[in-house]
């Protein structure tokens, strides 16, 4: 990236993320934001519908390892505005409920998943926060 690289000013992942996986619902207007903010910053990212193959048991536990670290809790990962959320009445039942059904929930309902959901072999972002997923993922380079 040396002297092109600054030269351009062409920005990198700071994560040195060799893939993005974004989780998505097109209907969404907070995920066409984040899609937008990646196309913009020319990041590579596949993309998947969350409601039709909504992230596994695996995704969904790094999601909630790397929400932990940051001193959030497991209802982070849910989308606590969305009607299945509302349906399920889990406003109430979340609480008493494990970790490992809560997660059961989750790899169940994509709906009921907070998004966008993004993961990288070293990022895991979940909702869009511009100023928090340009920490995480644009740089400038510097020499």
């Amino acid at each position: 990236m040396g002297w092109v690289a600054k030269q351009w000013g062409i920005r990198y992942l700071r994560c040195m993320a060799k893939e993005i996986l974004v989780f998505e619902y097109s209907k969404c207007s907070t995920c066409r934001k984040a899609l937008k903010f990646l196309a913009d910053h020319k990041l590579v990212y596949q993309k998947k519908d969350i409601v039709t193959t909504p992230p596994t048991l695996k995704q969904i536990e790094l999601m909630l390892a790397q929400l932990l670290k940051k001193g959030k809790t497991l209802k982070h990962l849910f989308n606590t505005s969305g009607e299945s959320y509302r349906a399920l009445g889990l406003s109430e039942k979340l609480p008493k409920l494990s970790q490992t059904e809560a997660l059961a929930l989750l790899v169940k309902d994509g709906k009921l998943i907070k998004r966008p959901f993004l993961l990288s072999d070293t990022c895991a972002l979940v909702g869009f926060q511009e100023d928090e997923w340009k920490d995480e993922l644009l740089t400038r380079q510097s020499q």
